[in-house]
């Protein structure tokens, strides 16, 4: 029999806790959760139990008070070359005054290594995929919400990363743009071989976009549910959350989430 294949990222006893004038707070107690290599995981909670820090944990941004966490059984004690974070606040993780093909090249540009006609195609390359052909030359204010986002992802996906970390990066955009941005990354989820891990607090979105939903109490966080999402691909934004399946996963999901508030879901009279 073949040996299992191991996690591609390791997150182990994670803890995370903060002092101040009040004490000691506790955002996070003891996780433990292994991401497979192509995977997309969804991770939701309650408000304030942890989400982001969490993510920012495991992109090497914060520093845990105790447990490890590992890439490819590399400790990651600071942000790793092949794993880049999109911010949910685009308008403050863009550059006002560069063009969108300014803020798609700055990634390569500071990586250092490529010829200026080589980071020229690869900038174009990109703004293609993501699908801002034409706006190369805008700035962002110029542009509108989602689009703005695009130029996000554009950046993060300019240096080639293997793992893409989002948090909750379609919060700040209407019902229909939002639908756009989430054909989008699976779109380039499956095109790029990538591993995205997602923050997100709509339990449907994360149904929807995962290979897998992890769920965390409220605070301190620990991982209350870990679920694989079997549903077929590619995935149809009316037809897919009509499935039978679907709606197992959401109820399943949302009783997680009302226990943790305190609330119950109401019986059919």
């Amino acid at each position: 029999m073949a040996a299992a294949t191991p996690p591609l990222l390791r997150v182990r006893g994670v803890r995370k806790s903060y002092s101040g004038q009040a004490g000691v707070t506790v955002a996070l107690n003891g996780v433990d959760l292994d991401i497979e290599r192509g995977s997309f995981v969804s991770i939701v909670g309650p408000s304030g139990c942890g989400k982001s820090t969490l993510l920012q944990i495991m992109a090497g941004l914060v520093g845990a008070s105790a447990g490890s966490v590992s890439l490819d059984d590399r400790a990651v004690t600071a942000p790793p070359p092949e794993m880049i974070y999109v911010f949910q606040q685009y308008t403050r993780s863009l550059f006002p005054w560069k063009t969108v093909e300014g803020n798609v090249a700055f990634g390569l540009e500071n990586r250092g290594g490529l010829a200026r006609e080589a980071v020229t195609a690869r900038t174009q390359e990109i703004i293609d995929l993501v699908r801002l052909s034409g706006f190369g030359r805008h700035f962002p204010w110029q542009l509108s919400g989602g689009m703005q986002q695009r130029v996000a992802i554009a950046r993060a996906l300019a240096c080639q990363p293997s793992v893409l970390l989002m948090d909750e990066p379609f919060s700040a955009v209407d019902a229909l743009t939002r639908v756009g941005l989430q054909e989008l990354v699976l779109k380039l989820w499956r095109e790029l071989g990538l591993t995205v891990i997602f923050v997100t607090h709509d339990s449907d979105e994360a149904i929807y976009l995962s290979t897998r939903v992890v769920a965390l109490t409220r605070s301190p966080g620990t991982i209350a549910l870990d679920l694989a999402i079997d549903l077929p691909r590619p995935r149809d934004q009316i037809a897919t959350r009509a499935l039978p399946g679907y709606l197992e996963y959401r109820a399943r999901i949302l009783a997680q989430l009302f226990a943790d508030e305190g609330l119950a879901a109401r019986q059919a009279a």
